[in-house]
């Protein structure tokens, strides 16, 4: 999900916007005098102006609740938090920690050396939550925490020091579905060998969660003992284990399932079997068995798994879509075939990895170009082009150890540049994906050295949230059938960013009132939109947007910290009677220094982020309050006018 700098995020906040709305479709029966709500619309607000603004994460945005006696209601959103990822509110082994400090292996909070009083490892970018539905009674919500951006002594610490995931416990208001933190626990990862970068996730329909693990370590340069990524991996090692002989990079880059039982303890596995590659999130599909994936960097590609049984991803075939171009209006637009990259189970491939398998037990490899290797080129090997050649029997290894590489040896396109969220609108069949960053392997290759160049799209630096259409009865690249109703057969812009030729005032590279760089996508059933989360160096503040589907209004209902960027969008149509919208926000201030602000003074913006926040310090969660239940409608007899 990393934007910017892989090694600077800072202090991320998360939100909860809880709005009530309809729980399954925009039109529900009210509990008084048979009154239904017609529509949801929500009212922007304005680009912040001030340093007292741009500091805060806020919004004074409004809902119209349109009811179909004619009735209109206004509903304003407000802010408030739960906890902060610094507050000791996380209990662990009879200690009260800080909700994101990491655990090792045996349970134990991690310290941090750098530390001159022996303090412990703070994570300070909170990222995806998920509000399960309600479990014997109570509400969880599952949160990421992502990396650790600084150490103590103020060294980067990205992907150095274990992740981690926390449980929430949650009390829920019965009368105005206002939340709070009854405890947090953290989540035991040691059956898995520990969490890998978690960025985003999603709820499965079971009412498990799905998380990720982002930017696996490149197996083929951990081989070389002065890498960075042997360096990264075998730290981490150390940090959880206590033990680099243990660092394996093929422990990493798949899908982590969270599931809680009905006495609010959790269990995890990792999905083996929907493959190796920056896992963005996981979105499954209405049958239970289909999920569409991100995969997050540069000269990536896009997967598809269907599992053998529904609800179940331990096993099933995966595959890679190749991209043909038919369009550059509104961002472009592509056809999409899919190539079967092959079957396994978790336990398959997990026994490969515990074999001891390296890189070159898969790959023959050349320097140059050479007689029987195909030339690749793909996010893995810092994006360089390869020269590879499979080993015999090593296909189920290449498949779900090295899928973007082998998806690339079979002709899929590895040429997507930061594809970051997934969400789907199941009443008309379409998937949304987030392209952060419409550029680079995107455009078309004016040097001729790549050796594919399938995309050859506008540059859109402010990227490009795309529309998949799914359909039944497909076959894939072989003619063989594909065993599901929810196929992607083609993928159009639908809300597109627009560059600026110069920065205005505010140090803005991108229009202020379009979306810049969409990373998390979330969508509402109910209320028909889609809400889009920005990770924009383009937006000195970013947003969180919220898109009709059916009238194609784009209205700002959020606006975050500074250089923050905003991340872990959720909807949850209905819990309990009322519904939420979690976002998170990171890095406040972050790269702020470097632009061209005139509009306000940038220094004191700087000091005011770093006094009210903390820069890479920490984050937080909490929730905006918003409209009321719809099964308590408003009294319309005491009045006509607007507002609650």
């Amino acid at each position: 999900m990393i934007n910017k700098k892989l090694a600077k995020k800072g202090a991320t906040l998360a939100l909860t916007l809880a709005i009530t709305v309809p729980a399954v479709t925009p039109v529900v029966a009210a509990s008084q005098e048979n009154i239904k709500i017609e529509s949801v619309k929500f009212n922007g607000m304005a680009a912040p102006t001030t340093i007292d603004e741009m500091v805060k994460t806020y919004t004074n945005a409004t809902v119209d609740v349109k009811y179909i006696n004619g009735k209109v209601k206004t509903f304003p959103l407000s802010y408030n938090y739960l906890f902060k990822s610094e507050d000791k509110v996380a209990t662990v082994k009879g200690e009260k920690i800080p909700a994101g400090t990491p655990i090792d292996v045996n349970g134990n909070p991690i310290k941090d050396p750098s530390s001159t009083n022996g303090g412990y490892f703070v994570s300070d970018a909170p990222d995806s939550n998920s509000l399960l539905m309600p479990i014997n009674g109570k509400l969880y919500m599952i949160t990421h925490y992502e990396y650790q951006t600084v150490d103590a002594a103020g060294k980067s610490a990205y992907g150095l020091v274990p992740a981690s995931m926390s449980l929430t416990e949650l009390e829920q208001d019965k009368k105005t579905g206002e939340l709070k933190t009854v405890k947090v626990e953290k989540i035991d990862f040691s059956a898995v060998n520990g969490l890998w970068i978690p960025c985003n996730g999603s709820l499965s329909p079971w009412n498990t969660h799905l998380g990720s693990e982002e930017y696996e370590p490149d197996a083929r340069l951990f081989l070389d003992p002065t890498s960075k990524v042997r360096s990264q991996v075998e730290t981490f090692s150390q940090f959880y284990f206590g033990d680099t002989a243990k660092a394996n990079p093929y422990f990493y880059g798949y899908t982590p399932e969270i599931t809680v039982d009905k006495n609010g303890k959790t269990s995890v596995v990792k999905h083996y079997s929907t493959g190796r590659f920056s896992h963005e999130l996981a979105k499954v599909m209405p049958d239970n068995k289909t999920v569409f994936y991100g995969d997050d960097g540069g000269n990536t590609g896009m997967f598809m798994y269907v599992a053998d049984k529904e609800k179940d991803l331990s096993s099933g075939t995966l595959y890679a879509a190749t991209f043909k171009q038919t369009g550059i209006e509104n961002g472009g637009s592509g056809d999409l075939k899919w190539i079967n990259l092959g079957h396994a189970t978790d336990k398959e491939v997990k026994d490969i990895i515990d074999s001891g398998i390296t890189f070159n037990d898969i790959f023959e490899t050349s320097d140059a170009p050479k007689e029987g290797f195909t030339a690749i080129k793909t996010y893995s090997n810092e994006g360089k082009v390869e020269y590879l050649k499979l080993k015999p029997g090593k296909e189920k290894a290449a498949a779900f150890l090295e899928t973007r590489r082998y998806a690339a040896i079979l002709g899929a396109t590895t040429e997507f540049n930061k594809m970051e969220g997934v969400a789907l609108n199941e009443k008309d069949k379409k998937v949304y994906i987030a392209i952060s960053d419409q550029s680079k392997a995107m455009e078309k290759d004016s040097t001729g050295k790549d050796p594919a160049d399938h995309i050859q799209l506008p540059k859109i630096k402010a990227g490009v949230t795309y529309q998949l259409d799914l359909q039944g009865g497909q076959k894939d690249s072989q003619g063989k059938a594909i065993n599901s109703s929810y196929v992607a057969l083609s993928m159009s812009g639908l809300v597109v960013g627009e560059d600026l030729k110069e920065a205005d005032a505010y140090g803005n590279t991108a229009n202020v009132d379009k979306v810049a760089n969409p990373d998390n996508l979330s969508y509402s059933e109910a209320m028909r939109v889609l809400f889009i989360g920005e990770d924009s160096g383009a937006h000195t503040n970013n947003f969180v947007w919220a898109y009709n589907v059916d009238t194609k209004e784009l209205a700002r209902i959020l606006s975050v910290p500074a250089g923050a960027e905003a991340t872990g969008l959720f909807a949850a149509d209905d819990r309990n009677g009322f519904s939420y919208i979690l976002s998170n926000f990171q890095h406040p201030g972050d790269e702020v220094d470097g632009k061209a602000i005139t509009a306000v003074n940038k220094e004191e913006l700087l000091k005011a982020v770093d006094e009210q926040i903390g820069i890479n310090k920490t984050g937080g969660i909490g929730y905006i309050s918003g409209l009321p239940s719809v099964t308590k409608m408003p009294d319309f007899s005491q009045s006509g006018k607007k507002g609650n």
